[in-house]
């Protein structure tokens, strides 16, 4: 009796060592869980899965607990119908009255040459394990394949390491793919123009290039409570078929080889202005003229797509891309006021949640038309669906200013460089406010 006391005794000397030595293995069995399981986690795959799903755990938590309206509406009431009442009209183009005598010979009209009705080109192989998006990275791991259909020797984290140096930055932009291409992939080059159609990827395509376009798609992840699961995405066009009517496509979420509809590429890319880039080595930039034509010239090419969006707005008055499209076209030419009418209209009819995720010119438009409570409101929204956004982070930094309070518009400034490091507008804004 006396032994089965002491040894059950907390005291007794044989007991504690027991005890010791059993914390000794599980904390010895937790520190090998522990290294396996960070061992495991640098396996891209394993990555990839493991991030991704934490990603949408903690955002459907911080959505439930800070729960987000849909995108919000303007304070005045927008009537769609048409293009805008107040807008300045586009310069009507004069036909000049014919000459009794002709004073030379009319050039006769070229018929263009036709392309084949089917062109495939041959991306490199795709590797699933390098070249499958890691997360929030499709541009840079789509630009990688593009760039390596010309030889070039890297990856998609070459790319996301200098254009997307913050893993959580949930965009890249067009113009940073553009800006990666010319300074850092050697003797290729890279322009993007907007206001594209089927036929000039077709011809791109027939001429050689393939094309990186912008477009949506439904994500089959739902990060919180009533998500449209609407997102932006980039596509690598690599071929076409005029009889099955549909597009080649590089994938870097669902894989290499994927068909699309013609219809439906368009009406995806619609949404983002029908933007494309082209890379391509310097002795191809006489080609790439010659298929665009006029629209080769960014300044004509914007001025054609300001007149098709607002085409779009009159034939499709309930469409709001083709709204939001219009109001960005304006902004381009820094007619804020029509292009923040535009952006009302828009916001009236619907927008996806995730739209100021990946386009500003509400933002820019709302500004310079000094409607300041507008900016404010998507601002706010826009960091409530997407915290590290630097754009959104440096536009509610304006409005600040605008509302006389420099020290938040600094803050906002300082926190857009932590996303992204180079970022020259954060840059260029604290200065002039700093020294305004």
């Amino acid at each position: 009796m006396w032994y089965y006391s002491e040894m059950h005794n907390p005291d007794f000397l044989p007991y504690r060592r027991g005890k010791r030595r059993w914390g000794l293995l599980l904390l010895a069995a937790f520190t090998v869980l522990a290294i396996l399981g960070l061992a495991l986690f640098q396996i891209p795959r394993i990555n990839r899965a493991v991030t991704w799903r934490m990603d949408i755990a903690l955002t459907y938590a911080r959505m439930l607990l800070h729960p987000v309206s849909k995108l919000p509406t303007p304070a005045v009431s927008v009537q769609s119908g048409g293009a805008l009442a107040t807008e300045t009209p586009l310069p009507a183009t004069e036909t000049p009255e014919p000459t009794a005598t002709p004073l030379y010979t009319p050039t006769p009209t070229l018929v263009p040459t036709p392309i084949p009705e089917r062109v495939q080109l041959t991306p490199p192989a795709y590797d699933e394990t390098s070249d499958k998006q890691d997360w929030n990275n499709c541009g840079p791991a789509t630009l990688a394949l593009y760039l390596r259909y010309y030889g070039w020797k890297g990856d998609q984290f070459d790319i996301s390491d200098v254009i997307k140096p913050t893993k959580d930055d949930r965009n890249v932009n067009v113009d940073e793919l553009v800006y990666y291409v010319r300074t850092q992939s050697g003797w290729l080059n890279a322009e993007f123009r907007v206001g594209g159609d089927l036929d000039t990827l077709k011809k791109l395509i027939a001429a050689g290039v393939p094309v990186m376009i912008e477009e949506t798609f439904k994500t089959d992840r739902q990060y919180w409570p009533d998500d449209d699961r609407w997102a932006g995405h980039y596509l690598l066009v690599t071929g076409y078929d005029d009889a099955a009517q549909q597009f080649t496509v590089h994938d870097s979420e669902i894989g290499p080889n994927q068909k699309i509809p013609y219809a439906e590429l368009d009406k995806n890319w619609q949404s983002f202005n029908r933007v494309y880039i082209m890379a391509f080595p310097a002795e191809m930039q006489s080609t790439l003229e010659s298929v665009l034509g006029e629209n080769w010239d960014v300044e004509t090419n914007r001025q054609n797509t300001l007149k098709a969006s607002e085409q779009e707005t009159i034939s499709d008055p309930e469409n709001a891309f083709a709204w939001f499209n219009y109001g960005t076209n304006l902004t381009y030419f820094e007619r804020y006021n029509d292009a923040a009418l535009a952006y009302d209209t828009a916001r009236t009819i619907g927008l996806p949640g995730r739209m100021l995720r990946y386009q500003f010119g509400p933002f820019i438009s709302y500004f310079h038309s000094l409607r300041t409570d507008d900016l404010m409101a998507l601002t706010k929204f826009a960091l409530e669906i997407t915290r590290t956004s630097e754009e959104a982070m440096l536009w509610r930094g304006w409005g600040f200013y605008r509302q006389g309070n420099k020290e938040d518009a600094l803050n906002l400034f300082r926190a857009a460089l932590k996303i992204q490091p180079e970022y020259q507008d954060a840059f260029y804004a604290i200065d002039y406010v700093t020294n305004n």
